[in-house]
């Protein structure tokens, strides 16, 4: 049996300035974001993980490597686990979109072509390429505990597959920066283990 650990990077300049990056190149990791992913790194520890997979984002690869110095693995890049792509609204403030277009996140979970029309990579889409990941690491890493580093939506998208959960559900759970999304494998079939793990010291922060 082995687990699958979903790890969403720490804390970027976007999430600070609430701009909806997507797939933007050049958005690090706040001086609090490097620090959430050091502490993630040392729960990690103790968690007998033998591979790391990434989003080639920045504030993923960055996360990804922190945590892989730390527990002497190296890093891979899988474009599987990249952010979402945004079409137009990348590089929008929420306010700004929410303002002009509604909740276009709520649209994205439910599925409304309105998404697909401005470019906006499909909820199913997301869990499509998600899975395939997933599928590649457990067929290559049998048994064994592997971390992949990439955002919510991504994350959010594995957990739909195994819990049943309404479009208003998915728009109001938060996946915190540098968290750990336990999911434990047998036979193909998963279970969740852990949602939003990370230091106990956090708890009472924003996130």
């Amino acid at each position: 049996m082995g687990q699958i650990i979903f790890l969403r990077h720490g804390q970027a300049k976007n999430n600070t300035e609430r701009i909806l990056a997507g797939r933007t190149e050049g958005v690090p990791l706040t001086e609090i974001g490097v620090k959430q992913a050091e502490h993630t790194a040392e729960l990690l520890e103790h968690m007998n993980v033998s591979a790391i997979y990434s989003s080639p984002i920045q504030r993923a690869k960055h996360t990804a490597e922190i945590v892989g110095k730390h527990n002497s693995i190296d890093v891979t890049i899988d474009e599987r686990l990249i952010e979402l792509d945004m079409g137009k609204f990348t590089g929008m403030p929420y306010d700004e979109i929410f303002n002009s277009h509604g909740n276009v996140f709520m649209k994205f979970y439910n599925g409304e072509l309105e998404i697909a029309h401005n470019g906006v990579e499909t909820f199913d889409q997301v869990k499509k390429r998600v899975l395939g990941i997933v599928n590649h690491v457990t067929e290559k890493h049998p048994g064994e505990n592997v971390v992949l580093v990439t955002h919510m939506d991504p994350i959010k998208a594995m957990l739909s597959t195994i819990v049943d959960l309404s479009p208003t559900n998915l728009f109001e759970l938060i996946i915190a920066n540098a968290s750990l999304n336990i999911f434990r494998e047998k036979e193909q079939k998963f279970t969740l283990s852990g949602l939003n793990v990370m230091h106990p010291s956090r708890f009472d922060q924003g996130w």
